[in-house]
């Protein structure tokens, strides 16, 4: 089987579990060393670094606090001094915090502010130490998600600004890096098995939620990270500033 990504290094943000170990260790089976990052279970973290190594790459996990844009430059730091470059990034760390409409008197600033924080500058930061230091022909996906570009229910106002503002700053980050053949796109997913969607929505999916599906199901981690390989594989360097959905046409 050819090994598309060999070669290559690539740093998951928040990738220890959900969509982030899912999207390692993808990278991982087509060749890539990996790195990822985490805030909390360095366990989890281990865990799966162990997956990525036992299919032959390298691999390493770093604690990082994307609420601290501090924190951004260290990390990229010491990715490239263990693997002695960057190639990729999926900028995938981001939380999401149970809504309420923003009349609501119980509205919870203090964590939707810790989402805007985590959600935006955290990403921020992080493309901005690392576009220094990224291959030419280099890279970067963020994960955004359907709701940056449709709201189709109530009490979403915060989460989907965060993930607006994204798409923007991923835009404008296509065009300063255009010039190196650095590819910059954005991978909008839908209501996905994880346990921050299993945090909003409780367990199982609300049938009312079902119904907005034409495709009547949600997406699967593979099929979202199948679109991270495509992007940043060789057949990837002529897209970018997209804003592409795997959502089952909710948008539609």
């Amino acid at each position: 089987m050819s090994k598309i990504l060999k070669g290559k290094v690539a740093l998951v943000t928040g990738g220890s579990r959900g969509l982030g170990a899912a999207t390692a260790e993808a990278l991982a089976e087509e060749g890539a060393d990996v790195a990822i990052s985490y805030v909390a279970s360095s366990e989890k973290a281990e865990a799966v670094v162990e997956k990525l190594k036992a299919r032959g790459v390298r691999a390493v996990a770093f604690r990082s606090d994307q609420a601290d844009m501090a924190a951004a430059k260290p990390l990229i730091d010491k990715v490239v001094e263990y693997f002695g470059k960057l190639d990729i990034i999926v900028n995938n760390a981001a939380i999401a915090v149970q809504g309420k409409t923003v009349d609501d008197p119980a509205l919870d600033t203090v964590n939707l502010d810790r989402q805007w924080q985590i959600n935006v500058m955290g990403s921020v930061a992080v493309t901005r130490a690392a576009a220094p230091v990224l291959s030419d022909g280099g890279r970067i996906i963020f994960i955004g998600s359907l709701l940056g570009t449709h709201v189709p229910f109530a009490g979403a106002a915060d989460y989907a600004g965060t993930k607006a503002a994204i798409v923007g700053y991923a835009r404008g980050v296509a065009r300063d890096l255009g010039g190196r053949n650095i590819t910059v796109n954005v991978i909008q997913p839908g209501v996905m098995p994880t346990d921050m969607a299993a945090d909003v929505l409780g367990e199982g999916v609300p049938e009312a939620l079902l119904n907005l599906h034409p495709i009547r199901r949600i997406a699967t981690l593979e099929e979202v990270s199948a679109l991270v390989i495509h992007l940043v594989g060789p057949n990837g360097g002529y897209m970018t500033g997209g804003v592409i959905d795997v959502a089952g046409g909710l948008a539609i």
